[in-house]
């Protein structure tokens, strides 16, 4: 969701879903639910001139149930020095 207040912080909702092509709602449901779709996070991602595989990832992970593999998963990447991003799963940015 790091991602969504930064869009945000550019442009409003109305004019990210006509970036993206999307409905309004569909940015406002992820937004009120506290994820977005692996999809929307890269297209946001690239957009803002972030890289996409890294919000892809992360957004990946967020919409995981809590699970061994995710476990497993947020350690691997947390483990690799250019993931660093996912040092601390996004804990804090669920409602």
């Amino acid at each position: 969701m790091d991602l969504l207040k930064m869009a945000l912080e550019k442009d409003n909702l109305r004019v990210w879903a006509r970036k993206l092509g999307l409905s309004e709602e569909a940015l406002r449901t992820a937004r009120s639910r506290g994820r977005l779709s692996p999809v929307i996070a890269g297209a946001l991602a690239e957009d803002l001139q972030q890289d996409p595989a890294k919000w892809i990832v992360i957004a990946a992970l967020e919409t995981e149930r809590e699970s061994a593999c995710k476990t497993r998963m947020v350690q691997r990447f947390s483990a690799t020095e250019s993931w660093p991003f996912l040092r601390e799963p996004h804990a804090a940015m669920k409602p």
